[in-house]
């Protein structure tokens, strides 16, 4: 997100997110319970690379580990947009006035942009 698109997220947005501290309000606990043992397995897997790098492994080998690694992420990033899609742009969306709708949907499009790569 750009520093003026941010600064207008800010200004327009009411949703379920507190937009002032940048953090989430309504976070569905199975998603935050799924992301966090995510992480923890990533966790993992990054010392897992450490190792391997420090072992001179097979560089083809560490690359698909770090490809694995890279997937997890995602999926991390996945379940945060559907959390971010029920709560925050949900509410803004229903809200019906024109600068938050029009503020999330920017917002929207940036994180898919920003994530298309």
């Amino acid at each position: 997100m750009t520093a003026n698109s941010e600064r207008r997220h800010r200004a327009n947005a009411a949703c379920a997110c507190d937009t002032n501290t940048r953090k989430a309000v309504a976070v569905d606990p199975e998603i935050k319970a799924a992301n966090r043992h995510r992480l923890r397995r990533i966790e993992g897997q990054i010392r897992g690379l450490q190792k391997m790098v420090e072992d001179d492994r097979y560089c083809a080998d560490i690359i698909t580990q770090i490809a694995s690694v890279q997937e997890a992420l995602r999926g991390v990033a996945r379940n945060l947009m559907r959390n971010h899609l029920r709560h925050c742009a949900a509410k803004a969306l229903r809200s019906g006035k024109k600068q938050e709708t029009q503020a999330m949907y920017d917002e929207l499009l940036e994180l898919i942009y920003a994530h298309l790569r």
